[in-house]
């Protein structure tokens, strides 16, 4: 799925672990990268992983519901609504 690319942000990251920064480091120069680039990598691989496993509205409401046993709704008929209101004068 292609997704146009969308204005460029920037971001620093305060009071990062010495230990998650050499690690990082690490990382980036066994995939031959900056720290930057690598750092960017993982933000945009872990986020598109959990915008694919994100529910929707009605999956996220049923997740919620099932410790409790779920819920049951009525189906109700279509309802037919009318025409939207006019506010000229």
């Amino acid at each position: 799925m292609a997704h146009a690319l969308a204005p460029t942000a920037t971001i620093a990251i305060r009071n990062l672990d010495n230990r998650v920064k050499e690690r990082l480091r690490i990382r980036a120069a066994m995939n031959g990268r900056s720290m930057e680039v690598e750092a960017r990598s993982i933000l945009v691989t872990t986020l598109a992983v959990e915008a694919e496993d994100a529910p929707d509205l009605a999956e996220a409401i049923r997740r919620r519901m099932a410790p409790f046993g779920g819920i049951d709704l009525e189906e109700h008929s279509a309802v037919t609504i009318g025409a939207p209101p006019s506010f000229d004068r």
